[in-house]
């Protein structure tokens, strides 16, 4: 078989397989003057019940698994997106650092091997943001393989797998992955996109495939992750190049809407319908963080320097539950909380 047959082969592999897998999409934008913007949607059957933490440097985390968890204490302070209070699931440090997680229903860490400090994939994106201000230093640590990322069960019984990317204000990307018990890492500033599904180096196969057919005439316009990682990379190529923060804002937040699922196009037992309940955009070059509800009529933004993010002040939560509105920049409505525990792994 030729290279390109192979290619073909894998791509039409994509497409029938991720047809099996939940939403959630991810695209990094780098512009003129040192402009990097992340933006990602979540995706699920339901509502997630997501709150948007402060969380200052020096906090004390336990990686939420039964034997030899995983401990550290913070060494930058971030604001992260939650999951039902249980989990980091999408955030930015103080460094300008973004990680979000993404469902990945192939997620394969192997057996428990508790000669290794294990980490609940609910801390997965936590633990990056607490501990490194690049990718290079994310990659180099976690490269290693001192640590085991393992599954857990969300409060809605679902099964609690994923995928992490992260990005950094120089532009530079990476792609963690569990596939087959072994830990995966795609390194390069051109992994701009990523979609839940399927595993990366399948969707790099899908960019090969559709750079040769191009997307000026025809793009799959289903909900399906393939035919979003296909929207979101065309669409993404066709972005300005522009030195506006405004305008490479806006072109991140039109792409996202662009492979964003509709309310009501979810189905219990079908977790390859679900709808878009909000999706964020992550101004890694101003420290600037956008959050766009989907039951909201609003935008708004919360800036990082208006924050306390250092060690010793409190914990800070903008409850989100009940859809409250909010405009423009809101670091002023973030209220003291505790700090949440995190989601604990099975088989641990």
């Amino acid at each position: 078989m030729s290279i390109k047959s192979t290619v073909v082969a894998a791509a039409a592999t994509c497409l029938v397989t991720s047809s099996v897998a939940l939403a959630c999409s991810r695209v990094t934008l780098i512009g003129g003057d040192n402009i990097v913007v992340t933006g990602r949607t979540l995706d699920w059957m339901q509502p997630m019940d997501t709150n948007l933490w402060a969380l200052p440097a020096g906090l004390r985390h336990n990686g939420a698994v039964a034997v030899n968890p995983l401990t550290w204490t913070s060494k930058y302070g971030s604001l992260v997106a939650g999951a039902y209070d249980q989990a980091s699931i999408d955030g930015m440090n103080e460094a300008g650092l973004v990680a979000n997680t993404l469902y990945l229903s192939v997620m394969d860490p192997g057996p428990r091997d508790r000669g290794r400090p294990g980490l609940s994939v609910a801390a997965w994106a936590q633990y990056v943001l607490d501990n490194f201000a690049t990718v290079d230093e994310a990659v180099a640590a976690l490269g290693k393989g001192d640590i085991q990322v393992l599954v857990t069960v969300l409060p809605d019984g679902e099964k609690g797998v994923g995928h992490l990317a992260i990005s950094d204000p120089s532009g530079d990307s990476a792609i963690f992955e569990y596939i087959g018990g072994k830990l995966v890492i795609h390194h390069d500033r051109k992994y701009s996109v990523m979609t839940n599904e399927p595993s990366f180096d399948q969707q790099l196969a899908l960019t090969a495939y559709w750079g040769d057919i191009g997307g000026a005439a025809f793009l799959p316009g289903t909900g399906r992750p393939a035919d979003r990682f296909v929207r979101a990379s065309y669409y993404l190529a066709q972005a300005p190049q522009t030195t506006s923060v405004r305008t490479a804002i806006a072109s991140i937040f039109s792409i996202m809407r662009d492979v964003s699922v509709p309310l009501g196009n979810s189905t219990r037992g079908r977790p390859n319908v679900a709808s878009t309940w909000w999706r964020s955009v992550a101004d890694q070059t101003h420290r600037t963080y956008y959050f766009d509800a989907t039951e909201s009529p609003n935008v708004f933004w919360v800036s990082l320097d208006k924050l306390n993010l250092k060690k010793g002040a409190p914990v800070m939560k903008l409850d989100l539950q009940g859809n409250p509105i909010f405009a423009g920049e809101a670091s002023a409505e973030f209220k003291p909380a505790k700090q949440f525990d995190f989601l604990l792994a099975t088989g641990s």
